[in-house]
Formats: structure tokens, sequence, C-alpha cells
């Protein structure tokens, strides 16, 4: 029957891929909420709702592939007087579709395949699915509603397309992981779609922490003109409840206040402490462990640990040499004190003399350098392993993206642990990612923001020993990791050619330590791991 008003609720969902019965068991009680609570006649849930994305090789099992026919016939035969849109992988023959469905009291009313399969970046579509080739339009209400998935519209010729066949509305079901730039870049694309094409679009995306992936949600709604009138919170759950109303013969959405724009460095934090929360959560950890060494890292992956964790799940160890500075004892102890965790000061003196003494006919006549540095940093990683092994607690890696990408770390040292929380975030960043979160409340010492970095592996050392400033080292790598640029493009930026040359062979001869290396959080709009995949062994 036709009506002059349409409720569409967009789920923000946050799940678990592969966690099929727990997808299934919140469509339900979503789809549920929305109808008692609020009235919706349609509720969109993200792209694959069922499996979660990415699933990658998980498509390939035919087990998965029951579990989601299993659930997804239930969702149809339970869920009642609410239109729901849902995402899955729809096994046809031999082929695999990342489809979306239109079902409601009991049918479907439509189902779409995806055309646009981005492989690139963090994406690889095109090594699971086939391409999808007609649009799907639904007569809803009096509506005209048009299914497309993420890429499409992207792309944009899907939505063409679903316009063509009479599409009033759009809906776009998404998986979209968060970076520091991917915010702004998706609001401008769905206005200028939505704007082209002068049909509103509701944007509906994941949030949640997925291995490496963060998704930030965001979802938003565009009138006809373009403009959003109305987004979601990013790095929250819940419903976003949309009316529609149709005046002059044309469905528009009926605008609310909006918040403004988030602190960059906010978003940032808020995306750290959400993929590490749900990772460490996901994944059935106790808590978590890490070494605490009164350093600018350490001390910002605390604050990160604590604010996904809560106080009573975070274990610091303070491990200290005879090269340990006494600020970096204090500081440490003070850090522990103010955020309340359990803190433990564990020497390594003992361990690295014994491994030394072992060493003897290796090192005999050799003058002390980066083996036995090394070796202090292989102690704490032997040390804070075992704490894991014991209580249950996972041990959080505290290194930065500077440090990855130049091999300034210790395989089975520092680089020790399940999870990077600060592994995608530039050493300058990290500064100013402390700087923040003291404005929220003061939980890292002054004295180990403004002190110079030190690994504190031999006296008096600094980075500054071994690595250029930071301001000139990140702004190297940002341009040949995130833009791609050449040496000789770098150069032009106003850089030093040699110091060009020697951080990007840096980069190239430490890959096998990337490789090796836990998974983080993803900020940037290219991080090592699934954005990243260059040869370890290669004559570049």
């Amino acid at each position: 029957m036709a009506q002059d008003k349409l409720i569409i609720a967009t789920a923000q969902m946050n799940g678990v891929v592969g966690d099929i019965l727990l997808h299934c068991e919140q469509v339900i009680q979503l789809s549920n909420q929305a109808r008692d609570e609020h009235n919706a006649d349609v509720i969109m849930f993200p792209e694959l709702t069922l499996t979660g994305y990415p699933p990658e090789d998980l498509l390939l099992h035919s087990g998965l592939q029951w579990r989601v026919h299993k659930a997804y016939e239930q969702i149809k035969a339970e869920v009642k007087d609410i239109a729901v849109v849902i995402g899955f992988p729809d096994y046809i023959g031999d082929e695999i579709y990342n489809a979306a469905s239109f079902l409601y009291n009991g049918k479907e009313l439509g189902r779409y395949h995806k055309q646009c399969l981005p492989n690139y970046r963090v994406f690889d579509e095109k090594r699971y699915f086939a391409q999808g080739k007609d649009a799907v339009v639904i007569e809803f209400k009096g509506a005209e509603l048009g299914l497309t998935i993420c890429e499409d519209l992207w792309v944009g010729d899907p939505l063409v397309q679903s316009v063509k066949a009479g599409a009033e509305i759009i809906l776009n079901i998404n998986a979209s992981p968060y970076n520091t730039v991917k915010i702004k870049k998706r609001d401008a694309i769905v206005k200028k779609q939505s704007k082209a094409l002068e049909t509103p679009i509701v944007y509906g995306n994941w949030v949640g922490g997925q291995d490496e992936l963060v998704f930030d949600g965001s979802s938003i709604v565009t009138n006809s003109k373009g403009e959003i009138v109305q987004r979601m919170a990013s790095f929250k759950e819940g419903l976003m409840i949309t009316e529609f109303t149709l005046a002059s013969g044309r469905w528009e959405p009926i605008a609310v206040e909006i918040d403004a724009e988030t602190n960059f460095h906010k978003e940032v934090w808020d995306a750290l402490v959400l993929g590490t929360k749900d990772y460490v959560n996901k994944n059935k950890f106790k808590g978590i462990v890490l070494g605490l060494s009164g350093g600018i890292d350490s001390s910002v992956t605390m604050a990160i640990a604590v604010d996904a964790l809560g106080a009573d799940r975070v274990r610091a160890v303070m491990m200290p040499s005879k090269y340990t500075s006494d600020l970096s004892k204090d500081e440490a102890a003070r850090q522990a004190e103010w955020m309340n965790v359990k803190y433990d000061v564990m020497a390594i003196e003992g361990m690295y003399k014994a491994t030394v003494e072992a060493l003897e006919p290796i090192l005999a006549g050799t003058e002390p350098g980066v083996t036995e540095e090394n070796i202090q940093a292989r102690s704490r990683g032997v040390m804070l392993m075992a704490i894991s092994n014991k209580t249950g607690n996972m041990v959080l890696t505290t290194g930065n993206k500077s440090e990855m990408a130049v091999g300034y770390c210790t395989l089975y040292g520092d680089m020790n642990g399940g999870y990077a929380p600060i592994k995608d975030c530039l050493k300058t960043l990290v500064y100013d990612l402390a700087r923040y979160r003291n404005t929220i409340s003061k939980v890292i010492p002054e004295a180990v923001i403004e002190r110079p970095p030190s690994a504190e592996l031999r006296f008096d050392q600094k980075d500054s020993d071994s690595l250029p400033d930071y301001d000139i080292l990140d702004a190297i790598l940002t341009a040949f990791i995130e833009q791609d640029k050449s040496v000789e493009q770098i150069v032009d930026l106003g850089f030093d050619i040699e110091v060009v040359k020697r951080i990007l062979h840096l980069v190239k001869r430490n890959e096998y330590k990337r490789r090796q290396a836990p998974p983080g959080v993803r900020v940037s709009p290219r991080a090592f791991g699934k954005d990243w995949r260059y040869p370890i062994t290669s004559g570049y």
C-alpha cells in the first residue's frame, strides 16, 4: 500500500568474521528493535552481514556456505513487519557473488549482486567473487528502492543503472575500513553521486575491529541535492533512523542536526582504542601485558590499552638494565600509578649476563655492539612471553611505523607480541597522540613527551645517533610508503639525496622483519600488512 512517509533504519553493527550465528541474532534483534521502538519500515545492514568482512578464504569452506544458508532462512522466517536488507555470499554453481537481499514477511523481494569488485590496497574481492551485471530496484510501500554495494558507489555506473531502472532512493551497504583520509573522501563521493543523480543515498557501514582493519561506521544519508542530512557517530554501534517523506513527487529525507566534525587526533585515537579492544576481546584474551620503558611509544600504547580494556586488564612491566636511566624508571612508575595498572619491575641484567657468558666462544675478542644490544631486547621479549604464557594475557607490542619501516627494532625482542596498536603510527603522530590524550586527562608524564627518544641499549644512546630527526624521517617515509614516490621525486621535495637513499635502503632491507611482525591497527592510507606487498628478496 502506497504511503507518503517511509522510515529507514541503518544498523551500524559490530561483528566477528565467521560468527554467523552471532550476526543472525544481531539482525533479528536489531530488526525487532527498529520496528518496535522506531516504527521503521526498512532496516539496512552492512555488506556481507552474515559472514562479516573480510571473510577471506572462509568463503571457500562448504561449512560456511551451509551456515549462511541456514541463517538467511532463519532471518527470512522470523523477522516480521519490517523489510530487511542484508548482505551475504551467494553461492550459485561454481560462482560466489557478493549479494544483498531485500526480505519482507518471509519473502525475498529482490536479490542484487555487487558489480564493482575492489582489488587494491586491503581489498581482494576478485579472488573470491564473480561480478554482477544487473540493477535491482524494489517497489516497497510506494517507494522505489535501489540496492547497491560499497564499491558500486565509488565507481558510480551501477548507481546510474539503478536510477535508470527507477530507483528513487539508493540503499548502499558497505564494509569500508577506516584510514585518516577515508571519512572525508567517503563523504565527498556520496555527496557527488547523490547530487549528480538527484537521488538520496542511504550509506551504511560496519563498525569495529577485524584483525588489522578497523571500521568506523560513520553512516550517512544525503538528500537529492547531495547534502548530508544525517550522520551516525563514528566508532560506535547503534541505529540511525531516517524519515523520508514524499513531497512534490520526490522522496526526501528529513534533515536532523549533525555534530560538528571530530578532532583529527580524537578520530585516530578512537580507531586505535576500538581496534585494540576488539582484537583482544574477539580473540578471547583475559587482558594484556606490555613492557613499559618510560619512553613515548610504550606510554602511548599503555594509555590505548587502558582506554580499550580498563586498568584491571592491563599489566605493565619495567625491565631495566644498567643502561636504563632513573628518568625512565621514575616516569614509568609514575604513569603506572596514574593509570592504576598492575606494575612489576623485573631486571634483565642476570639474564643478559648469562646469555653473554654462554656466547663467550663467539663473542670473545669482539667489540660490544648491535649483538649485545639485541640480547637485551630479546631478554625482555623472553620475560614478556613467559608472563603471557603463565597469565593468559596477550603481549602488546609497542613499536611504531617509523621504526618498523627502517628496522629500528629487534626481531624476537621488542617485536614480540600478539598485537601492535601503534604499528601504523609514525613517530611524529605518536607524540601528537600523547599530547591529545593528555587533554582528556593527564596520563602520560610530560617528561616522557619532552625527552629525546632512546632505546637505552647502551650508555647515552639516542635515536638520532642512527636515524635522521623524526620530522625528516617521517616525511620521507610518507612520500615513499603512502604516495609511492621515487627517490628523485622525494629529493625534489627538498630532502638530501644521500639521506633519502639511505632511508629507502633501510626500508627495503627490513622487509623480512615486517613479515614477522604482529598485526596492528591500520589507520594510515597505506599500512604494513595487507596493504603492503613488497618482495623480501628484491633487486629493485
